[in-house]
């Protein structure tokens, strides 16, 4: 088996190169550092069930401010730890005074995270053309961990919840997920994003969702009949013939016994 659910100090393999994300070794010997579900294929990595985002360089993730201060905008990344947006850092020259009539307390932001230094220290900017405020749509939460199953394999999930409900989605890697397009279409994008993020640690989610979609769009979806009642229903056929065989040789004999019961007409002479 491939994936397993494992508690913090689980002992996992002997192989210490094989030890990735939310592992640790001691004495030549990897452990688990978190509650989670452990990969074991081809390296050991196990994604936590729950937890806090941990901010690493180059994150593309949806922030909230939380602060205007003198030369930065505080904000809240859905970490323990907050992300400061440098004024230099906007993507246009403004002045210390006018902050807050680009970016107020409450506003939201696709950001990168620029840099994490030892003492995480959170460094934020907005100075790239995939970055802006967010203005329109939903956004929601997930959790963190959630994030790489509700993208997919290769983006595959996403790219089907794209399709199949016309939204534009940006999923932050800290969990925030911004969505935009049609209300009716929204909503089922949100319950679609919440089952994934319910149903994430269970085997075959990617059939559940597709018919989960067709459901929430009013298409008809064939339910498998399990082999257990296939075989109840066949039993059923085999034992019809055989109940109106024993019926019918009833009623024959209710028939045989009441003609053997009638008295004989004797004419006298």
């Amino acid at each position: 088996m491939d994936k397993k659910l494992v508690i913090p100090g689980e002992f996992l393999s002997d192989d210490v190169k094989l030890a990735d994300e939310g592992t640790y070794v001691e004495d030549s010997k990897v452990f688990s550092s978190v509650f989670g579900i452990a990969s074991l294929k081809n390296h050991i990595k196990v994604v936590p069930l729950s937890g806090k985002y941990i901010p690493r360089q180059g994150d593309l993730i949806i922030g909230i401010i939380s602060e205007v201060s003198f030369s930065n905008w505080i904000v809240d990344i859905r970490s323990p730890y907050e992300g400061l947006l440098h004024i230099s850092e906007f993507p246009r020259r403004i002045d210390n005074s006018e902050m807050s009539k680009y970016l107020k307390v409450g506003d939201s932001i696709m950001t990168l995270v620029k840099d994490v230094d030892q003492s995480m220290k959170v460094e934020l900017t907005l100075n790239d053309q995939r970055l802006r405020q967010i203005k329109d749509g939903r956004i929601i939460e997930v959790t963190p961990s959630k994030v790489p199953r509700l993208i997919g394999r290769s983006g595959s999930m996403i790219a089907m919840l794209k399709n199949e409900t016309n939204c534009n989605i940006f999923i932050g890697q800290n969990g925030r997920v911004w969505l935009t397009g049609k209300d009716k279409n929204l909503d089922i994008a949100v319950r679609t994003i919440q089952k994934i993020e319910k149903e994430s640690h269970i085997p075959g989610l990617t059939d559940r969702i597709v018919n989960f979609l067709k459901e929430e769009k009013g298409i008809p979806v064939k339910q498998p009949i399990k082999k257990k009642a296939k075989k109840e229903e066949a039993k059923e056929h085999e034992q019809e013939p055989a109940e109106e065989t024993t019926r019918a040789a009833k009623e024959t004999e209710e028939t045989v016994m009441e003609d053997a019961e009638e008295p004989e007409n004797i004419e006298e002479n």
